[in-house]
């Protein structure tokens, strides 16, 4: 270590350079990551839906309808001029209107009213015509663009390819505005718990450097998540700022007795373990992450999985390398400490510890059950408040109701069987229309003397497509329970049919989620269990630890459910081992003060030292992880990110209350019992 630190602050002008280097590069690389914003490529490959997609794609040329464009106050001729517009956009497959049902020829010969009405008003009703697209994967922002050009402001157009463009267009634009809102906070935390005003610059700069090479060097992945754009920096930011804190804060504390080369050696061989062993907590929650099935976990869990342990090389190296370069300047810039003294707050919360225990044991069980009840939402959600978005799906759904497709492939085998099927799919509740071969065409008219531009949107090589129209949401137990229908009813007719579409896929990641749930949390709690044996050498303390964190996220993510709302279970998941990895580190650093004070002081004269002593340290640490969270909330308007900011809030605020308010009534509480079950303790006996 010795060898370590005195290479670093001899040469650490070069090491300065090399860093500001490497984060230079490194934002410039960023720029050339690729991003996916399609939740679908992340769910295994072997997923019914999956499969479904990947078939589509090898056997049928046009991708699956993911759009909807209304254009009110046109007659039937205008209606046919604005397909060919819509047609004719670059990105845009195909547009499904009236006369692709009834034909061409009919539609503009027969008037409507002889024509079904219950065909025609699902595209044209009131003077409004509703078109149905299929956009091109990855070209959905510039096809978007250009529809808005053809419509105009006053017409509509939504669906999943409408939510997934401005996904793309706001993700990169909010990791700023989250940043924006942040640093000015962490800046004045910082400011008012240091004697510098020069210190939060430090701090900002060591972990600012590791969070801009951590998003240069994705581009060694294939690519990321979008949601692993948007949140990894902010929380790579928050969880990893503690770490610059304790290195400078004993750089000032061996500062009063030594030179500042010999401080920082000091300061850098006391930070490492402690560092280190912060850091090993964090990642274990992200490492859990990394088990999930479902792709976008393992994706952020290994982003920031690199992100900490970048952010632990830049505060060893080059923060020490660039305070000794401004150590003068900090010197020059010392102010008075500004947080107030907490020798009272050590004494309050000594007497709120017994009604804070008995608050949390009434209510630990109820929030535990409460959690495992919350309504969940399993898709990233559409873009809701895009003020745009919101009002065209607003507009096309009171004039033509809820559209919900889904695509069935089976086999290309009986034109006879295919019918029957299509006759009882159309028969099932909530299906409005069933388009296929048989009922388009008609099953008695053989293939080759219909036009190839037609039967293509039908048959393969080696497949049956069959469009089913349903007037459903994306998902909920109704829409889960007609997927299980839809599939059971293929089922009697064909030994192998997939089933496409968005309420498919979401059926698809609700089990595979409902799987990651129990292997992640499981992989978390048994990784921070040993490491908090290891650590502490105890039996005991690990599992009070534990219970004071994990009664924290108990109570997080059972609020949604007191309150009656429902989660992103992509949030739920996610923050159930980033709120558990990252604030355990409150619980750590408490107990080992603990520990360490009743080596001389008795259990409650220990207990009120260690508040006094830490309860400032884990303000710090939770106001700017706390910051964080909601920080992503107030800037993002991508559901699953918004959830996941409050649940992180919210999260770091509640393991706050629990380390500050119930951990120290159980650490007295089992004093006696954490004595026998500690190795080499050296505990002050009682009345000694």
């Amino acid at each position: 270590m010795d060898r370590f630190s005195n290479a670093i602050i001899n040469h650490k002008r070069i090491v300065f350079y090399l860093f500001i280097i490497a984060a230079l590069v490194c934002a410039f690389l960023a720029m050339f990551v690729s991003v996916n914003y399609n939740m679908v490529d992340y769910l295994p490959k072997d997923a019914q839906s999956t499969v479904a997609i990947r078939i589509m794609e090898d056997e049928f040329e046009n991708d699956f309808p993911n759009a909807r464009v209304m254009i009110q106050n046109v007659s039937v001729m205008e209606a046919f001029e604005y397909k060919k517009k819509l047609s004719s956009i670059s990105g845009v497959q195909s547009v499904t209107w009236l006369d692709d049902v009834t034909g061409i020829d009919i539609l503009k010969t027969t008037p409507l009213e002889f024509l079904d009405n219950a065909i025609v008003e699902n595209y044209y009703k009131n003077k409004s015509a509703l078109y149905t697209l299929t956009i091109e994967s990855g070209k959905e922002l510039d096809a978007l663009n250009e529809i808005y050009k053809v419509i105009g402001k006053d017409n509509a157009v939504s669906g999943d390819a409408v939510s997934l463009a401005k996904t793309q267009e706001m993700s990169a634009t909010e990791v700023l505005k989250a940043l924006g809102i942040l640093l000015p906070i962490i800046i004045v935390i910082l400011v008012v718990s240091t004697t510098s005003w020069i210190e939060p610059v430090l701090f900002l700069s060591a972990i600012g450097a590791a969070v801009l090479t951590n998003m240069g060097t994705n581009l060694i992945f294939k690519e990321v998540s979008f949601i692993t754009l948007t949140v990894s920096p902010i929380l790579q930011l928050a969880v990893s700022m503690d770490y610059a804190i304790f290195l400078l804060h004993s750089f000032e504390h061996h500062r009063r007795d030594h030179e500042p080369k010999q401080a920082m050696a000091l300061a850098m061989k006391q930070a490492v373990p402690t560092v280190a062993a912060s850091a090993i907590t964090t990642v274990i929650g992200f490492a859990a992450l990394l088990f999930m099935r479902f792709g976008v976990g393992s994706d952020l869990g290994l982003n920031l999985f690199k992100g900490v342990l970048l952010s632990f090389i830049s505060v060893m190296v080059f923060l020490p390398a660039l305070t000794l370069m401004l150590h003068k300047l900090i010197d020059k810039t010392k102010h008075r400490k500004l947080i107030p003294s907490v020798n009272k707050a050590g004494n309050l919360l000594m007497k709120l510890r017994i009604p804070s225990l008995i608050i949390a044991l009434l209510i630990v069980i109820p929030c535990f059950l409460g959690q495992s009840e919350t309504k969940f939402l399993y898709g990233t959600g559409s873009i809701a408040n895009v003020d745009r978005i919101k009002r065209d799906t607003t507009l096309i759904n009171k004039e033509f109701g809820d559209e919900n497709i889904f695509s069935l492939l089976v086999p290309k085998e009986n034109p006879g069987k295919e019918s029957e099927l299509a006759s009882e799919l159309d028969k099932m509740p909530y299906v409005t229309n069933v388009v296929s071969y048989s009922t388009y065409v008609g099953a008695e008219i053989p293939q080759e003397f219909v036009p190839k531009d037609v039967s293509k949107q039908f048959y393969s090589d080696n497949y049956v497509r069959i469009l089913i129209y349903t007037d459903m949401k994306d998902e909920g137990k109704e829409t889960f329970k007609t997927v299980e229908t839809i599939k059971d009813t293929a089922g009697k007719y064909y030994d192998e049919h997939y089933l496409a579409g968005q309420s498919a896929t979401l059926y698809d990641m609700k089990n595979v989620l409902d799987v990651d749930t129990n292997v992640v949390n499981g992989i978390a709690v048994l990784g921070i269990f040993i490491t908090l044996l290891v650590t502490f050498r105890s039996l005991s303390l690990p599992f009070i630890l534990l219970f004071t964190i994990e009664t924290a996220i108990w109570i997080n993510l059972s609020i949604p459910y007191f309150m009656g709302s429902s989660l992103s279970y992509v949030g739920y998941l996610i923050v159930s081992t980033v709120q558990l990895g990252a604030t355990v580190d409150y619980a750590i650093l408490f107990t080992n003060s603990y520990l360490e004070n009743r080596k001389s002081l008795s259990k409650k004269e220990a207990m009120t030292k260690t508040i006094q002593t830490n309860v400032s340290a884990i303000l710090t640490s939770a106001g700017i992880l706390a910051s964080a969270g909601f920080a992503m909330a107030l800037t993002t308007s991508i559901p699953v990110v918004y959830d996941l900011g409050v649940l992180v809030g919210r999260g770091t605020l509640l393991s706050l209350a629990m380390v500050a308010l119930v951990l120290p009534a159980l650490l007295v509480l089992f004093d006696k019992a954490i004595m026998k079950t500690t190795l080499k303790n050296q505990f002050k006996m009682e009345g000694d």
